[in-house]
């Protein structure tokens, strides 16, 4: 794989903070988000993440530094053209009143439609795409309120696609489902890269589903990039002690699959020593 970065998304000596009071959250952060891949953001509780994520999507504007589309800065972009852009999904929704499944697939469909025109065929096409990607088809007149935790997710994700974006968000998509339905959300991100060439980035904190699923790794440490790259040169033993602070074994697999298995809490580093000073 080579991904390409000259047409993709750039941040660029990102500062951010929530309010003039508040400490920053990220600090000088510069990253290139490489086109057609899974981009995963890891890092301890606070370290930035969804921040980042957020400032990437243009939810947050950063006190300085930029983040470019190419060579233009998202913020110079007309609302209409970026959300056919970028889309974004929030780990925390709720769906409005009884929507079915196919009325809150049908709401992606927001940054293509015409004042005072209803759905159009292309609108139609592009729900019934994204149920058949995310198996809910035979579920489209059930109210999203009465799924499943997974199904749920799915029915959000649908609603992503619809949007029919190049680059697709998800903050911690995984949260709050069981394990099996933790790899079929995954199983789903990598055929959104493969049949539809999405550049999705994602919000992880489950490192083995990482470290199975990413092309690319970015390691967030107290609002700065610990290190990025593929996940055999992130996840390294020597960086999960220094950032997460347990003891991983990491193993490689014959297709060149990383796995990362968590054993127990790093020891603290020993107290520096002063040295004595001669006379």
């Amino acid at each position: 794989m080579n991904p390409t970065t000259s047409l993709g998304l750039t941040a660029m000596d990102l500062r951010v903070r929530y309010s003039s009071r508040q400490p920053e959250i990220l600090r000088q952060v510069s990253l290139a988000i490489p086109d057609g891949c899974i981009t995963v953001l890891i890092g301890p509780n606070g370290s930035g993440k969804s921040t980042l994520l957020k400032t990437l999507a243009r939810q947050l504007t950063p006190e300085s530094g930029e983040v470019l589309l190419g060579d233009q800065s998202i913020h110079r972009l007309a609302p209409g053209d970026f959300a056919r852009t970028l889309g974004i999904l929030f780990q925390e929704h709720r769906p409005p009143g009884e929507i079915t499944v196919e009325e809150l697939a049908l709401h992606g469909r927001y940054p293509h439609s015409r004042f005072l025109h209803g759905p159009t065929s292309d609108d139609f096409a592009a729900v019934e795409k994204a149920l058949n990607l995310t198996d809910l088809a035979a579920l489209r007149h059930r109210p999203v309120a009465e799924l499943s935790g997974g199904q749920r997710q799915l029915a959000w994700i649908a609603m992503a696609l619809t949007q029919e974006t190049r680059f697709l968000f998800l903050d911690e998509p995984t949260t709050f489902l069981d394990l099996a339905h933790q790899f079929d959300l995954m199983e789903l991100v990598v055929r959104m890269k493969q049949e539809m060439s999405k550049t999705l980035v994602l919000v992880l904190h489950d490192l083995h589903l990482a470290a199975r699923y990413a092309d690319h790794l970015v390691m967030l440490h107290q609002g700065k990039i610990a290190c990025q790259g593929p996940p055999s040169q992130v996840l390294t033993s020597d960086h999960l002690r220094q950032v997460f602070e347990i003891e991983a074994t990491i193993t490689q697999t014959q297709t060149g699959h990383i796995h990362c298995f968590a054993e127990r809490r790093a020891a603290p580093p020993p107290p520096p020593t002063s040295a004595s000073s001669e006379k």
